[in-house]
């Protein structure tokens, strides 16, 4: 078995993705308000701050950045997938099955992680968080889609909200 080496620095950045077994699926914009509350009920066990994610239909991209004294995203991260598929075994509308040793048929086992170096490093980041969906084609605009922090940041002045997809926003001059 590989034996998988992971950074661990307390206190720092960590870029995470977290992907569906299933690729082609979308239960994850389907079903993103139990996301949201799983997101949630990890941040109140174990808390971190969630600077910019994008939920995408198959796929979760975040930064998360740990308290002071904590490395553990890993728990953060088993917490919060766990919590959503508890919610969607409520549904009757989802089929979760579970294979010999009890585990949900939703999530990867395993996900990327990535410890951000720097400003320039955490910039990146967030700049490819922000994109994601326009790369994977899903919209025309970065900003047309609804699942992400980017209207965090467009609402916070850090980002105007044709960044990255169209052109400026047309201007109408009074009498046209």
């Amino acid at each position: 078995m590989v034996s998988y080496r992971r950074a661990k620095v307390a206190g720092a950045c960590y870029f995470l993705t977290l992907g569906l077994q299933d690729r082609s699926s979308d239960l994850l914009v389907r079903h993103h308000v139990e996301l949201g509350r799983a997101m949630r009920y990890m941040q109140q066990r174990k808390p971190c701050r969630v600077p910019a994610i994008v939920l995408l239909p198959d796929h979760v991209h975040m930064l998360m950045t740990l308290p002071e004294g904590d490395a553990d995203y890993s728990s953060r991260i088993r917490l919060c997938k766990s919590s959503f598929v508890s919610a969607l075994r409520m549904r009757a509308d989802v089929c979760i099955k579970l294979n010999a040793k009890g585990e949900a048929n939703v999530w990867q086992r395993r996900f990327w992680e990535h410890l951000i170096r720097d400003e320039q490093d955490f910039a990146a980041h967030v700049d490819y968080i922000h994109i994601n969906p326009l790369k994977h084609g899903l919209v025309e605009r970065v900003d047309d889609w609804i699942f992400s922090s980017f209207h965090r940041y467009v609402r916070a002045g850090l980002l105007p909200a044709h960044w990255a997809g169209g052109a400026e926003p047309a201007v109408i001059h009074a009498g046209e």
